[in-house]
């Protein structure tokens, strides 16, 4: 792990002082980091918590294989592409998603005319598929993700501390901090365990059955994304169908959320007035802004009227006999965020001791990964009938039946919808009486 520090600190200086540099351009000047769940969600935090307009790298992300998000961030990039250091980060090396997204912006790179290994980093695991592809096309670097890591307690391993420290911030910061809270979370004294009194909040308020979902209200913009941290997070490490003795419980945790004031005027009227099925996290920030700030009215600033909106809203929920908890920071910076991030990781570990479940597996993941394999290959069956009998055109109900799919009729129906919409495959649709009695037929 000291290694690795160091080899990211060492990787990042060689970036901003151009020893490390593009093919055709002088410097990176743009990251481009490409992950999915907890691969981009914690650097994705991050970048917005900590990010400013004199980080000496402007960062960007590919979380999605939605291949419109990633035409407009390639379009985007377009002029610049020569500038842009690429980190694709994937534990296992595997990740269909992660993968996907690296031979977009790989072929991008070569209608540019560069070498996509001159211009990319691996994160991954010794030995995976992605560490032996960076290794034999000479990637720019390669860095460690261990398999007793998961995606969503990556963020301070070099899933995350590759992309802060490239883009400026003070990882070493980031690590105190989390550092601070792993000592004082480790005390045995359960009133002066600030994860311990966490968990057991989430415990009384959901009666240890997750019965009321976890409202988080950061008064803060950079920490927005936040509460979608935390959904990963609390809701994958916590949501089981089977405790660690086999039996069914089917456990979670709902986590959502936005931010402060704005909820003031989304849904903090249900929160006050509605049904009573939640308990919020509020977290405000002390330090408005680093410089004095002007005055919107005789000695009040828009920072004493954020303070007053958080107290305010926690107020009017406690007069409806709502439940909340708040987290105060003195400011918002590097230590805080390593504070905060380590803090709600301890807190979930120990909430999953009470509740008897395993926080560090995800059958719930796989079991989706695995469907969508199925429905690939029911793909490629439906692809091989229609250009086996090209120009005949046959409905879904006739295909599933050729390919002794009768009992996924519908999944045929889908993928057909899909193919037929789309021109790489091929297949033409003619349409019929209603959505259910087209036909397809491959040109």
């Amino acid at each position: 792990m000291e290694r690795t520090i160091r080899a990211i600190g060492s990787f990042a200086e060689g970036v901003h002082a151009g020893t490390i540099k593009p093919q055709r351009s002088d410097a990176f000047y743009i990251l481009l980091v490409i992950g999915i769940g907890g691969s981009a969600l914690g650097p994705q935090l991050v970048c917005d918590a900590l990010g400013g307009v004199e980080d000496p790298m402007i960062v960007r992300f590919i979380d999605n294989i939605d291949p419109d998000g990633v035409d407009r961030l390639l379009g985007e990039l377009n002029e610049s592409l020569d500038q842009t250091l690429t980190v694709v980060i994937s534990k296992s090396g595997g990740t269909k998603e992660t993968r996907n997204g690296m031979l977009e912006v790989a072929a991008a790179y070569q209608r540019a005319g560069l070498s996509f290994a001159r211009h990319a980093v691996a994160i991954t695991q010794e030995g995976s598929v992605l560490h032996q592809q960076s290794v034999q096309e000479h990637w720019l670097a390669t860095f460690p993700m261990w398999d007793w890591v998961g995606g969503r307690t990556s963020e301070l391993s070099a899933v995350g501390l590759l992309p802060a420290a490239l883009q400026g911030i003070d990882i070493e910061a980031m690590l105190a901090g989390a550092r601070d809270c792993d000592i004082v979370t480790r005390n045995a004294n359960v009133r002066e365990n600030p994860a311990a009194l966490l968990a057991l909040m989430w415990y009384h308020a959901g009666r240890g059955r997750g019965e009321r979902n976890m409202v988080v209200l950061p008064y803060r913009d950079r920490l927005l994304l936040f509460s979608r941290y935390l959904q990963q997070l609390v809701m994958e490490s916590l949501g089981k169908e089977r405790d660690r003795k086999g039996e069914t419980v089917h456990q979670g945790l709902t986590v959502y959320g936005n931010k402060g004031s704005t909820d003031q005027h989304a849904f903090v009227q249900q929160l006050r007035d509605g049904r009573n099925d939640f308990f919020v996290t509020f977290i405000g920030v002390q330090r408005d802004r680093d410089a004095a700030g002007m005055l919107v009215e005789p000695d009040v600033t828009s920072g004493d009227y954020l303070h007053g909106f958080l107290y305010g809203t926690r107020a009017a929920l406690a007069e409806g006999e709502r439940e909340s908890l708040t987290i105060t920071l003195e400011k918002l910076d590097a230590r805080a965020i390593g504070v905060l991030i380590a803090l709600f990781e301890r807190a979930v570990g120990l909430y999953a001791e009470l509740i008897d479940v395993n926080a560090y597996h995800q059958p719930g993941v796989e079991a989706g990964k695995k469907a969508a394999a199925r429905l690939i290959d029911l793909q490629r069956r439906i692809l091989a009938h229609l250009r086996g009998r090209r120009g005949t055109s046959l409905n879904a109900v006739e295909i599933a039946a050729a390919i002794e799919a009768n009992e996924d009729v519908e999944a045929v129906h889908h993928i057909l919808e899909h193919i037929s919409a789309n021109p790489e495959h091929g297949v033409q649709r003619q349409h019929g009486k209603d959505p259910f009695s087209a036909t397809y037929a491959a040109s």
